[in-house]
Order: structure tokens, then C-alpha cells, then sequence
């Protein structure tokens, strides 16, 4: 009798499983965590992809335990991050200490673990963009002008402490131009470009990246129109220059035309004529 009832149970669930399999059901996907990142050493959020749902409704659970600890722990928060995330607040993030994290799909049919991922919160900071990005030409007088760029750390950053270095860079190009032209800013919040194309309107964006972390994504563009008299300022300057090395010139010539017309009047000197008193020189012409 128990044999047979094992039999019918076995006949009932492979019967079910084949309907299911006709209908296109099945256990779900494998889902893979794909980023996690922090944007200030305080917080962090994982996100992850879903598998295929095998054709039912499927739920997605994240489990995290640190090293060296046993206890499972659930994602404290599925909504800051948004769809298919786990956000990790301050009292749930520790420096220096490694999260071993997985996410299981689980639907009418099974549930399917994702691989596990390793995290040190000290080494997947990416912060937010710059901001109050401001972007002016100034030409100082006598000189050439720049592009003056200044900014502003994200706000979320918390330099005082010294917790964070971050480092900048920024990229511009003249608006229909294909490729960026690069800079390296370094520590400091502003930076001057003294290679500009009069006429031209350039596009601006600023990044920054900590001592340990990665790039953040590039703030928004800022353009600016660089004045095209600046090249009328250049011609002005030059035919100036011009002017006055050619009177330069004249001036050293006639100098020296000068010099040397008394420096031969000192070496011939003009012959006097006879100065003797009561003698008339017209004694010496010869008579015919």
C-alpha cells in the first residue's frame, strides 16, 4: 500500500513538472551581481541582475555575512538603491572588514544562488561628480587669455578628516570637435587652459577619483563662447611690435650714419688754406 502511494506521488509531481516544463516554466535564472559602490567610506549599495523568471513571479533575496562571522544576515534596505539593489547604511557598514555577499532567486518552481562576491568598503569608492562647476575666459592686461575653470567636492565627501584625498580631472573640446583634450588637476579645485581657438565654443566637464577608488562619472557639460577679437587683439599686438622695431632700426642707422660721418671727418681732416697775412694767392697763378 505504501508502495504505491510513494508511486502516485512520484507519477503526480513528474506529471506536474512536465506540465510546467509545456507551459515553459522552470526554476529561475542565475543572477549576478555586477557593482557595488560606495560614495563616501559610510554607505554602500550592491546592485545585481536578474536571471530569467522561468516564466513565474520571482523573488530576489540579498544574504551577507562578514569574514570570520557565521550568522547570515538579510539586506537591510531593498528601496534606497532602487530595482534590484541593496543599500547599506552607516550602521551597517564597517571599514575594513570583508562582506561575502549573495543574492537567491527563488519562484514556484526552485530558487537558483547567485556566485559570491567579496567587498572591502575601503576599495570600491566612486563619489559623485563635482559641483558648482564654473567655467570663465579672463585676459589679463598685457597678456593672453585663459579659460578659468573652478569647482566644488561632492558634497558627501568629508575632506576635514582626512579620510579622503581626491584627485580631478578635466576634458574640453571645441564643440563640434570628435575627441576630448585631457588634464590632470590634481589636488586643486580650479585650473587654467591657455591654449584656446578664438571663436570657439568649448564644452567643459569635471571628474574626481579618491586615493582609493575609482573615477566618478563626469558632471554635466558647461560650455562657453571663447570671443573671436582676441585674434584682432594678437594682430594689433604684433603690428605694434612691428612699428616700433622699425623706428628702433631707424633710429640706430641714422645713430650710426652720424657716428660715422664724425669719425671720418676726424680722420681727413679738410685742408686749410694759406693764412699768411698780406699775401694774396692769386700771386701764384700763372700768367699766360
Amino acid at each position: 500500500m505504501k508502495e504505491n502511494v510513494a508511486s502516485a506521488t512520484v507519477f503526480t509531481l513528474l506529471l506536474f513538472f512536465n506540465t510546467c516544463l509545456l507551459n515553459g516554466q522552470s526554476p529561475p535564472g542565475k543572477p549576478e551581481i555586477f557593482k557595488c559602490r560606495s560614495p563616501n567610506k559610510e554607505t554602500f549599495t550592491c546592485w545585481w541582475r536578474p536571471g530569467a523568471d522561468g516564466g513565474l513571479p520571482t523573488n530576489y533575496s540579498l544574504a551577507y555575512h562578514k569574514e570570520g562571522e557565521k550568522f547570515i544576515h538579510e539586506c537591510p534596505d531593498y528601496v534606497t538603491g532602487g530595482p534590484n539593489s541593496c543599500h547599506f547604511g552607516k550602521q551597517y557598514t564597517s571599514m575594513w572588514r570583508t562582506y561575502i555577499i549573495t543574492v537567491n532567486a527563488t519562484n514556484e518552481m526552485g530558487s537558483t544562488l547567485s556566485d559570491e562576491i567579496y567587498v572591502d568598503v575601503t576599495y570600491i569608492v566612486e563619489p559623485d561628480p563635482p559641483l558648482n562647476v564654473v567655467v570663465e575666459v579672463k585676459q589679463p592686461e598685457d597678456k593672453k587669455p585663459y579659460l578659468w575653470i573652478k569647482w566644488s567636492p561632492p558634497t558627501l565627501i568629508d575632506l576635514k578628516t582626512g579620510w579622503f584625498t581626491l584627485l580631478y580631472e578635466i576634458q574640453l573640446k571645441p564643440e563640434n570637435a570628435e575627441e576630448w583634450e585631457t588634464h590632470f588637476a590634481g589636488q586643486q579645485t580650479d585650473f587654467k587652459v591657455l591654449s584656446l581657438h578664438p571663436g570657439q565654443k568649448y564644452l567643459v566637464q569635471v571628474r574626481c577619483k579618491p586615493d582609493h577608488g575609482y573615477w566618478s562619472s563626469w558632471s554635466p557639460e558647461y560650455s562657453i563662447q571663447i570671443p573671436s577679437e582676441f585674434t584682432m587683439k594678437d594682430t594689433t599686438m604684433w603690428i605694434s611690435v612691428a612699428v616700433l622695431s622699425a623706428v628702433i632700426c631707424l633710429i640706430i642707422v641714422w645713430a650710426v650714419a652720424l657716428k660715422g660721418y664724425s669719425m671720418a671727418t676726424c680722420i681727413f681732416p679738410p685742408v686749410p688754406g694759406p693764412k699768411i697775412k698780406g699775401f694774396d694767392a692769386h700771386l701764384l697763378e700763372v700768367t699766360p
